[in-house]
């Protein structure tokens, strides 16, 4: 694991990350630490898009942003560790489709999901989309998940 990935750090967003991000104010690193207990909260069945996880990750930490280059390069790392428990897999582009560069690609990681959940649609392996999902509610959910459909 590089430094980097060690430890939080929230850093000032600068005048050109601004305008990239949209935002200004304070930006998230995430540890990788970080990014394993976010998405080991993802309860089983369920998915969560990059761009929720990284808003939930911001929220957590006071921040108005989290890092998308940090995020992926955590979510990465605990794909790649072949002794890493936390389900990566879980974790979906932001319109729902699969993620080309989880180990396996994108079929590999629908296979997973399907296991969990016996949940999946065919269709093109590089941009395979899970059915419509619906967000879990408020009061059942453990977190910024989504519900995949029976």
């Amino acid at each position: 694991m590089t430094e980097e990935l060690r430890n939080d750090a929230l850093v000032d967003i600068s005048a050109d990350q601004a305008r990239r991000f949209g935002v200004s104010g304070k930006m998230l690193k995430p540890s990788l630490a970080t990014v394993a207990e976010a998405v080991s909260q993802v309860p089983r069945g369920t998915v969560m898009s990059i761009t929720e996880l990284r808003q939930k990750l911001a929220n957590e930490h006071g921040a108005q942003t989290t890092c998308p280059f940090f995020t992926k390069r955590a979510l990465m790392a605990i794909a790649e560790d072949p002794n890493a428990t936390t389900p990566y897999w879980r974790i979906v582009r932001a319109n729902g489709a699969m993620v080309n560069y989880f180990p396996g690609g994108a079929d590999a990681q629908a296979k997973r999901i399907k296991a969990e959940t016996r949940a999946t649609t065919a269709g093109d392996k590089t941009r395979q989309k899970l059915p419509a999902f619906q967000k879990v509610s408020r009061s059942t959910r453990r977190s910024d998940a989504r519900a995949i459909p029976k």
